[in-house]
């Protein structure tokens, strides 16, 4: 029996892609192998690669004045890539704080570029995501960084700053989730495991005048140069070709979905019945903004660490998993990445209220 999979990433994937990748496995489209074994150059991955990138352009309206580059090594090496990729010309570079990945991609910029910090949450906790009006943007700076949803605090960014400065996002965690204007970003980057694919794939969607006016840094490795990479269609050396075939059934499946236009109507719908239920106990709580609650990652506590340890092992027994928040943090997390169904929500929330009714005396 499968378990009730809350994970914050790798997270659970949709059971019908998971069957199809599964008879696919041996023989793919009929080339007699699966992309886990077959050759990159080849004419089946050629296809992949290509129908992947055709696809999340689709779904994403990407315009066609954007790179999309299918890339390895997370979210984390790009939170050095995006510096040397950018500061070639000028080394002042903003970032918008709110959260652990946030502060995460400042610090990694620090040794290549002169980090102004515009805004931060930090003093209550990333409880909330601080305004985006009136921000002490260097109006010559390189690029603003922001990070639009966060894994570990439970919030989202729901409005971007206005800025004329190249905004740099990193969507790891909810991208595909909600509609976005691409154009209102220069460079959007996303590790896969969330809502795109297996871990091992990284999507960067870069504007082309970026690339081709070549703003690198003297220091910057060819192989993490987004031009080696677009000038080869993301074929310069061995891609993450199962993760890539990986990515282009979750965009048919998405797609059968309705879209991004038609997930976000489930996920917002989720998140709602959950944080209800939440608001209205008198075990579990949410300490975030109601405003900047994530759709993605709900946080929540019970009155103690104890309950909160007695609710994690009863889970496991209830086939519950990952349910617990993280390390860093304490508390709990369940992550509603697209591929959660309202059955595996109905299940949890069940098993909630059960709790509660076992245990309320053992708060008093």
């Amino acid at each position: 029996m499968r378990v009730y999979n809350f994970s914050a990433g790798p997270s659970t994937m949709p059971v019908e892609v998971l069957e199809t990748i599964q008879k696919e496995l041996l023989d793919t489209d009929g080339a007699g192998y699966g992309h886990m074994e077959g050759s990159h150059r080849a004419k089946p991955y050629e296809a992949v690669n290509n129908d992947a990138q055709a696809l999340l352009r689709e779904l994403l309206n990407i315009p066609e004045n954007y790179y999309i580059l299918f890339l390895q090594g997370g979210a984390t090496q790009q939170f050095e890539a995006i510096p040397l990729n950018l500061l070639g010309k000028n080394n002042k570079a903003d970032y918008f704080d709110c959260g652990h990945w946030a502060t995460r991609a400042a610090t990694l910029a620090k040794p290549y570029a002169d980090v102004n910090i515009v805004a931060s949450s930090k003093e209550a906790k990333y409880t909330y995501v601080p305004s985006v009006e009136n921000l002490p943007i260097r109006p010559d700076a390189a690029y603003l960084h922001v990070t639009s949803n966060n894994t570990i605090f439970g919030t989202r960014m729901t409005k971007y700053p206005k800025t004329n400065l190249n905004m740099i996002a990193d969507m790891s965690s909810d991208i595909l989730s909600r509609p976005i204007n691409v154009a209102d970003f220069a460079v959007i980057y996303a590790g896969a495991q969330k809502n795109m694919s297996c871990a091992g794939l990284t999507t960067v969607i870069v504007r082309k005048d970026l690339v081709d006016n070549d703003y690198t840094m003297p220091i910057c490795p060819s192989i993490m140069k987004w031009k080696t990479h677009a000038d080869a269609n993301s074929l310069y050396n061995t891609p993450p070709t199962f993760a890539v075939y990986v990515l282009l059934r979750m965009l048919q499946w998405l797609k059968g979905k309705g879209g991004v236009e038609g997930i976000q109507i489930q996920n917002e719908a989720q998140a709602k019945r959950f944080y209800d239920y939440v608001d209205n106990s008198k075990m579990f709580s949410n300490p975030v903004n109601k405003a900047d609650r994530s759709v993605m990652n709900l946080i929540f506590h019970a009155q103690t660490p104890e309950l909160e340890a007695q609710f994690v092992a009863e889970a496991k027994e209830a086939k519950i998993v990952s349910i617990k928040g993280h390390k860093s943090v304490g508390g709990l997390r369940a992550s509603f990445y697209n591929a959660v169904t309202d059955e595996m929500v109905d299940y949890l929330l069940n098993f909630m209220r059960e709790f509660e009714r076992k245990h309320l005396n053992e708060c008093k």
